[in-house]
This record gives structure tokens, C-alpha cells and sequence, in this order.
């Protein structure tokens, strides 16, 4: 099976509890059906993958204060051609957070999203179809700030409310890890 195929049967196979995410499943499925979904070749909507990191006790979540967009997220990044998304974001947390050790916690895609990212410099405005894995770490491993964010940091999941405050994709990730949730 192409991972392309893999990705449509996971989107498919997801559910979810909340309203917004479960109404992003057939946009993801179009998407998908275009060629150049995986590339930023696609200006106005492309695939991207993030990990949702969090320690083996689900009480503290790695966060990064993005530089350019100045707020708190996950770690995650462009797919730039590349169809295995689980391994795009394992690549980008790796990457962002220099955390090496890290632990697929479910095999299955753990959130989906859509949102806008801003224009900047010769980028026009375009959507992100974020695909989230999460991911289990040693909680004594430390974060590492890279080019692209301010500061990378274990936060508990109180603290990770106050940081998430307005964004409600992020708050929903926070919400299904303190649920203990898992659905796909």
C-alpha cells in the first residue's frame, strides 16, 4: 500500500469527539486526491505533520514558541514531497526540539487540523492540513531551541492551558491527552 493510501485509510478510520476536527475529514480527502498535496509547489493548501510529544506519564507536553508566528505549538513542519507523515514528524520534532528518543505512542494518526498561516515575504496566505502523531519521551530528556522559536520547553499540562489560551486545536490536543484519550 502507498503511503498515500495508508494516509487516506487512517483519515478515514479517525474519530473524533469534537466537532471541528471530525468536519476537516472529507476536506483532508480532497486534498489528498491532488497530486501536489505533499509540496509547497501547492500554494494555497498543503500537507504538513507534528508531533504531539509528551512524557510516558502524560503530565508534560513539549511546546515551542514560534519564531515567525509568534505563539506557542507543537513541533511539526512541511511534508516537502514526502508521504510517510509519521516520519515528517518525527523528522521535524527531532529536529525543533532535538529530543532523539522518541516513542510512537498509538500507530494510528492522533488529531487532524486546518489552519491558516499568515503571508510572509513572497508566501501568500495558504492552510496547513496538519497531520498529528503522538509521541512519548523521557521527560529528563532537555529540549533544545533551534533557529525557527524562541524557547522549547516542558510544560505540565496546567501551564500548557495558559500557553494554548485562544488556540483551540492546540487546547483540544491538551484536552485529549489529559482524557487520556485516544479514539482512532
Amino acid at each position: 500500500m502507498s503511503d498515500r493510501s495508508f494516509l487516506i485509510d487512517q483519515i478515514k478510520q479517525h474519530k473524533s469527539n469534537y466537532t471541528e476536527e471530525s468536519s476537516f475529514k472529507n476536506l483532508f480527502l480532497q486534498l489528498l486526491e491532488e497530486e501536489k498535496c505533499f509540496s509547497r509547489i501547492n500554494l494555497s493548501r498543503h500537507i504538513t505533520g507534528s508531533a504531539w510529544i509528551t512524557d510516558f506519564d502524560r503530565e508534560h507536553i513539549v511546546l515551542l514558541h514560534h519564531k515567525k508566528l509568534n505563539k506557542w505549538l507543537q513541533p511539526g513542519g512541511h511534508a516537502d514531497g514526502n508521504k510517510d507523515i509519521e516520519h515528517v514528524a518525527r523528522k521535524e520534532a527531532m529536529e525543533e526540539t532535538g529530543l532523539i528518543n522518541l516513542h510512537l505512542a498509538h500507530p494510528t494518526l492522533f488529531d487532524i487540523d486546518i489552519h491558516t498561516i499568515p503571508a510572509k515575504n513572497n508566501v501568500p496566505e495558504h492552510d496547513h492540513y496538519d497531520i498529528r502523531y503522538w509521541f512519548l519521551a523521557d521527560f529528563n530528556q532537555t529540549p533544545i531551541t533551534n533557529h525557527e522559536s524562541n524557547e522549547v520547553k516542558w510544560v505540565n499540562l496546567s501551564e500548557a492551558k495558559k500557553l494554548a489560551e485562544g488556540n483551540k486545536s492546540l487546547m483540544r490536543m491538551i484536552q485529549k491527552t489529559e482524557q487520556h484519550e485516544f479514539i482512532s
